[in-house]
């Protein structure tokens, strides 16, 4: 229970329970909202490793040898329903989610190659700082490969997840802003 302001002074009082937010979560993913393709023109060329085989060939040599210098694309998805909870200082969330990675031939088929499941511990705390609305993110926890599932390996599994993490601090975070914020706070 939460006792909420009672100043008399004209003001906008928002409160959302973990009962709403996990609701729009169980929402969102049986609609199958919580899915995203990633091809490799959609990466900005400043990004650091384009989804190509031969940039991938680094997590996974034996990628570049089978398939030299394909486009791939990149499947996120959620496995489940994400879980939220939220705290007077930040909202707290678990993520179980899947990044499947396919070459494209050039013939447009599309070669499964490796499949990461993805389970994280997000913490998301709002800022706002000079009328914009921001917020710092916490990520926790491993990326690991689904058993079974890769044509082929990727021994670099570690450095596969140190990447994944940079491109959530690089692209994640100035996109939430943009979406959530795109004008300024009065």
């Amino acid at each position: 229970p939460t006792e909420l302001a009672t100043e008399h002074e004209p003001m906008l009082l928002l409160a959302i329970t973990e009962f709403v937010a996990n609701s729009a979560a169980f929402t969102y993913f049986t609609a199958g909202a919580l899915h995203r393709n990633i091809s490799s023109d959609m990466l900005p060329q400043r990004f650091p490793l384009q989804l190509k085989t031969k940039s991938m060939g680094l997590f996974s040599p034996k990628l570049q040898e089978r398939y030299p210098n394909h486009p791939m694309e990149l499947h996120l998805s959620a496995r489940r329903q994400p879980l939220l909870s939220c705290r007077p200082d930040a909202l707290h969330g678990t993520l179980f989610s899947s990044a499947e990675a396919f070459v494209v031939l050039p013939n447009a088929t599309r070669v499964p190659v490796f499949l990461l499941n993805i389970d994280a511990n997000v913490t998301g705390k709002p800022i706002i700082t000079r009328n914009r609305l921001g917020g710092t993110v916490s990520l926790k926890g491993p990326a690991c490969p689904a058993p079974g599932s890769a044509v082929c390996p990727v021994p670099q599994v570690k450095r596969l997840e140190n990447l994944l993490k940079f491109a959530l601090w690089l692209f994640g975070v100035p996109w939430a802003n943009s979406e959530c914020c795109p004008h300024p706070v009065p």
